[in-house]
């Protein structure tokens, strides 16, 4: 197949193709010049500030936001401050670094989401240049001001500011810096002339790179790898030093014969056999790598570089391009009059189809050499690399056809593959525009390339892809859906009604999707009315309440915790309602609860004894009020208090109409402390009467003065019973009595019943 290796160019050992991705689908009039970019890793979304140098207010610059493909995902004209960087997150949100240290944050379809500052100092001497970068911790940003002193955040969704210390010497702008993950922690390397230096928490370190050309006096670019393990140094005589990143070791120098500075300068990939470094002037790109040769290749636009896992994008007003290393098994199977197992079935193949013998001829040098495993393994491991369809099917035809002559080969690494690039040539279609390589698949997860797709809107692409992969639903189908539920829900268009049913409908058969979450987004939408339409959804109440608070439905939260049969939820909500509602309101409230209220005078009892006492007042529960007055009579210890208390008890029961524990209560009868004295001693809880509280009082037919009556005064109680000739009441004490100990008082009880029933 001549024509796969028609862009192939060798440098050193190996070598280097340049493939189009796309031909870009926007108009730009002038290219690229003039325009501020940035393009996300991993075939991410590309943004272009136009006319940012304008200080115009009537001519306001624009900012639009571009598939990898040049198709538009959002514009919009830029009303803040002069932006001096662009950059894309880890998780594709732009970045958007102003002049006075404001950094402005946007989701890819242009979604406004927050700002922060880089601090009082940057704000106060401006931002001079600025680098956005990624590490083990996240998306960092760092600053030089004005006054040349750096400032570094490494994570901007934890911001903790770090001011490093001066660079000895620095008069003006260093020639270059730029920022090195080492040892779990991010550095800056600035070069001031020929000195190079790096600056960390606490200190200003010069460093000399090993074996740096005599002939430099100053370097004037320098860029790292994608994983900060290699670092390329070009110096004013043209010559490109390569080496770790810890200045320790060097891998190469080769001389460009171009001393002009570039435009730029990228590291090529880091999972390669051979480290190169990419330099481009204009109309000019340069491969440099181990070897004293170089590649060149003339560019007709203004274009960038960005760097990827296993090569660098090229993007010009016109036209993609992914420039990489050909890797091995492409190379071993296509390169010319290679005799590799791979290579050879594919002949093969090619000669079956053709219904040639030469096919067995092929077939039989692979197979004595007992390489036919390897063979298929280097098929199939070289269509994942292809980006043409086509050559990929010819590879995975290879591969299939090889496996057929094989007993035992493991299947699993074929289907693998033949799923992949089913669904990296979805996404790399000109409609999607997320050119991913295999490489890059692998790397980023499928979970990850979902998320990418959901940010996008692109919800029916990301569940077919879940449904293909066999996803689980948690984490393929039903989160999409509540992505997709959750942006449904923020459409100001269609009514309340339609997009209920529409979200019931689409999640009716998906598990695990809480409707509370779709809930929220809608009410914090504006749109109060359509949450409470879909927390009917909800099965959970213990996820529907928290929300109906939230939005200040108490009625409805409540009656939710109430059904739900969870006394806690019940407790939660109750405790919520005491502390925002006042008091008058909370026991209508509560009035109306039964349920809730019943459980509300438990907790009182055990905690606040004078709100329950209010209850009652409320509710004019007299013989509850009675109780809760004998109850605290016990738990004071002052005399006076306690008769206070009985006697307030006795009132209460009388408005009662208790018959049982207050048969009448006479306004001139004289209460002695003996007598309550008499109570205290006596009363012991689930004694007498369990209903109301063992005590009562009984007024005597023939004198103004109360007996006490309990189970350690029988005789008392048996002869105030007997002088009543109550049926009723000598019943109480006869079913009181022991047949031991009371035989005499029971007969004389039984004889005055006998007389009252005659009576």
């Amino acid at each position: 197949m001549a024509f796969v290796t028609a862009n192939w160019n060798p440098l050193g050992e190996a070598f280097y193709r340049k493939i189009e991705l796309y031909e870009m689908g926007w108009n730009l009039k002038d290219g690229l010049r003039e325009c501020l970019v940035a393009a996300a890793p991993y075939g991410g979304p590309i943004s272009l500030l136009k006319g940012h140098n304008r200080r115009s207010p009537s001519d306001r610059p624009q900012l639009e936001i571009y598939s990898s493909s040049g198709l538009p995902l959002a514009s919009f004209p830029w009303k803040s401050g002069v932006v001096k960087q662009l950059g894309w997150t880890v998780s594709d949100d732009l970045l958007c670094v102003q002049e006075d240290g404001t950094v402005l944050v946007y989701d890819l379809l242009g979604g406004f989401k927050r700002h922060f500052s880089m601090g009082n100092e940057v704000s106060q001497s401006q931002v001079l240049e600025t680098k956005i970068f990624h590490s083990p911790y996240g998306t960092g940003v760092a600053i030089l001001t004005g006054a040349l002193r750096f400032t570094l955040a490494t994570n901007i969704d934890d911001i903790k500011l770090r001011r490093l210390p001066e660079v000895p010497g620095l008069q003006g702008a260093p020639s270059c810096w730029a920022v090195l993950t080492q040892d779990r922690q991010s550095k800056v390397l600035v070069a001031n002339g020929s000195h190079l230096f790096i600056l960390d928490n606490t200190a200003c370190t010069p460093v000399t790179p090993p074996g740096l050309s005599p002939q430099a006096s100053s370097i004037v670019h320098m860029c790292v790898s994608f994983s900060y393990k290699y670092l390329a140094l070009l110096t004013d005589s043209g010559h490109v030093w390569m080496g770790t990143s810890n200045l320790k070791e060097k891998l190469s120098e080769v001389d460009t014969k171009i001393k002009t500075p570039p435009k730029q300068m990228a590291w090529y990939g880091t999972l390669l056999l051979f480290p190169s470094a990419v330099v481009m002037w204009d109309g000019l790109l340069i491969v440099v790598g181990e070897c004293k040769e170089t590649i060149q290749y003339h560019l007709d636009d203004d274009s960038i570089l960005v760097p990827e896992l296993d090569g660098v994008r090229i993007i010009s007003g016109t036209h993609h391009e992914l420039l990489q290393e050909v890797p091995g098994a492409c190379e071993e199977i296509f390169k010319i009059a290679s005799m590799a197992p791979g290579a050879l079935l594919l002949e093969a193949h090619k000669e079956y189809e053709k219904e040639s013998q030469k096919a067995d001829e092929y077939l039989r040098e692979i197979k004595e050499q007992s390489l036919l495993s390897e063979a298929v393994r280097q098929c199939v491991e070289a269509a994942g690399h292809e980006h043409e369809p086509e050559t990929q099917k010819t590879l995975l035809r290879a591969a299939s056809f090889g496996k057929c002559f094989l007993s035992n080969f493991p299947p699993e690494q074929f289907v693998s593959m033949c799923r992949d690039l089913r669904v990296l040539n979805a996404v790399r279609d000109y409609t999607v525009g997320i050119p991913l390589t295999h490489t890059q698949f692998k790397q980023m997860t499928v979970q990850v390339l979902i998320d990418r797709l959901v940010y996008r809107k692109l919800y029916p692409l990301a569940i077919e892809i879940c449904r293909y992969l066999k996803t689980p639903e948690y984490q393929g189908v039903s989160r999409v859906l509540k992505h997709w539920a959750c942006y449904k829900v923020q459409q100001k268009e269609e009514s309340d009604e339609v997009i209920a049913k529409a979200v019931s409908v689409k999640l009716a058969d998906a598990a695990g999707i809480s409707y509370s979450e779709i809930a929220t987004k809608a009410y914090e939408s504006g749109r109060t009315e359509l949450a409470i339409k879909l927390l009917e959804f909800e099965p959970r109440s213990g996820e529907q309440v928290p929300l109906l608070l939230k939005m200040k439905k108490s009625p409805l939260a409540l009656s939710k915790a109430i059904e739900s049969g969870d006394t806690d939820l019940v407790y939660t909500v109750v405790m919520y309602l005491k502390n925002e509602l006042n008091r008058g309101d909370f026991f209508m409230m509560l009035r109306n609860q039964p349920v809730a209220l019943s459980l509300y005078k438990q907790f009182c009892k055990h905690q606040e004894q004078d709100t329950l006492k209010d209850l009652f007042n409320q509710d004019d529960d007299h013989e509850e009020l009675g109780n809760l007055y004998v109850k605290a009579s016990y738990k004071d210890q002052r005399l006076e208090a306690r008769i206070a208390l009985l006697q307030s008890a006795v009132d209460e029961y009388y408005k009662a109409k208790n018959e049982f524990s207050a048969k009448v209560k006479t306004s001139d009868s004289p209460v002695t402390v003996t007598f309550f004295s008499s109570i205290q001693k006596s009363f012991l809880p689930q004694t007498f009467d369990q209903k109301c509280t063992l005590l009562f009082m009984i007024k005597t037919k023939n004198h103004n003065k109360y007996c006490c009556l309990s189970h350690r005064d029988m005789e008392g109680a048996a002869e105030a019973a007997i002088e009543r000739r109550n049926e009723s009441e000598i019943s109480t004490v006869l079913s009181r009595c022991s047949a031991t100990t009371d035989h005499l008082l029971m007969e004389r009880l039984n004889r005055a019943k006998a007389t009252a029933v005659k009576k």
